[in-house]
Formats: C-alpha cells, structure tokens, sequence
C-alpha cells in the first residue's frame, strides 16, 4: 500500500487541521512497533470524519498525537496555524484545554462533582467566566434533555445519560474541534445510535469539527468523510466503498 496524502475539497480554505508526514512507533521488548508511517492529511472547519481501521492499526494513537497528549517521532500536527508539534508540554496542555473537545468510551466524568459541575469544569479550566457562557453550557443540558439532572453526579445516571452528559461537556467551552474515541462504544445499539444521532445534531448546528474513532458503520451515515488507517497510513473511501 503506498502513502496517501488524504485531502479535502474545501476549495481555498485552509485546512483546521494539517497532518504533516508523522511517523510514530513503541518499543515492545527489543523491537520496535511501527504505527503511523509518513501520515499526511488535512481536516477543514465544519467537517465529520469518521476515522476507521482494525484493533491495533493506530486510530487512537493517531487522535493522541492531535490531541498533543503525544508527539510523533517525526512529522508534525498543525490545528488552526498553531504546530503542536513545537509547543512544550504545557503549551500543549494549555491549548488542548482550551480549544479541544474531548468524548470517550467510557465517559471519563468525574465522580465526585456533580452534572452540572462536570459540564462547568471546561469553563472553569478555562478562567471563562461570563455568565453568559455558563448559561450556554447548561443550556445544553436542557437540549439534551438532562435539565433535571443538573444536582445527580455519574453513578446515578444511565449510560446514554452520562455520555450525553460527556457531549454537553466537550462542547460546553466552545472548542475548535470535537475529538471522540468509540464514543458509542459502551453503549448498546440503541442508546448508541441516539448518541450519534444527538452529536451530529449539536456538532451540526454549532458548525463544529468533529474527528470520531470508531468501529461502527452506523458512523457512515453522518460523516462528512470516511478515514481507514492501515499498515500505518491513511486512505480515504466513500461510505460504499470496501474498505482499502
């Protein structure tokens, strides 16, 4: 399979993301796992992808280094001109808290706070203290139907109802961009599929980038673009297309 330089078709806009020749591996014993080899792509403002591959082909190694959560061996991240890739690690930390939505498998809400003070903890991160913008956030609640959850914390909440809560919480700060690894993926099919359906609404509507790793067709539906990663590089298909 030969390297690929996956491209949009946002003619004359520049790129919100710009993957840049990465490469990354791990040591495992005495040899060394390549992951990503060469990688380039580019992701524009507004758009859905669904980024798809085999367990082990790199899909969340590869969300990791946009993230700033890793650095690849070689290569460079650039997201809205800044290069990632330069920045120390609290540069890094300070720029993910501030313009990266984050939505996992399993939740990842704090225990200890409550609904509301999950979905407020990005402003608080953030020193955004409008009262404005808090009133957004929890505005979301409302939309996704949580507004009499405001005072429960995590464990007396549902599956779909914390990761609904997740949702509300990645966008509650205005992020640049959505990143979501198997956000569907504790969930069963149904609640899932009432997740997908919610996300696209609200990524949609707040005219978001959305960057989603995942293992579920149902993805398809709403994706903007498909990104299969193989053999450490990306392709990309249509959503009727065998996979590459």
């Amino acid at each position: 399979m030969q390297a690929v330089d996956v491209k949009g078709s946002a003619i004359g806009q520049p790129a919100l993301i710009r993957l840049l020749k990465l490469s990354h591996d791990y040591r495992e014993g005495d040899r060394t796992r390549q992951v990503l080899h060469e990688l380039s792509a580019d992701v524009y403002a507004g758009q859905c992808i669904a980024l798809l591959g085999q367990s082990g082909s790199g899909k969340s190694t590869l969300l990791n280094l946009i993230a700033g959560l890793d650095t690849p061996r070689s290569g460079e991240v650039i997201i809205d001109g800044v290069s990632l890739t330069h920045l120390s690690e609290r540069e890094r930390t300070l720029f993910r808290r501030r313009y990266i939505g984050f939505i996992y498998q399993f939740f990842n809400l704090i225990p200890t706070l409550s609904v509301r003070e999950n979905v407020l903890l990005p402003l608080e991160l953030n020193r955004i203290t409008r009262s404005s913008a808090r009133d957004s956030a929890l505005a979301l609640l409302d939309e996704v139907g949580l507004a009499d959850r405001l005072d429960s914390y995590p464990d007396r909440l549902s599956g779909g109802e914390q990761q609904r809560v997740a949702v509300v919480r990645a966008l509650a700060h205005e992020p640049l961009l959505i990143l979501a690894d198997e956000p569907t993926g504790n969930l069963d099919s149904e609640t899932g599929r009432q997740i997908l359906n919610l996300l696209d609404r609200l990524i949609r509507q707040r005219g978001k980038t959305l960057l989603v790793v995942t293992h579920s067709a149902e993805i398809a539906r709403f994706a903007d673009r498909l990104l299969w990663l193989r053999d450490g590089l990306l392709c990309e298909r249509r959503a009727d297309e065998a996979a590459c």
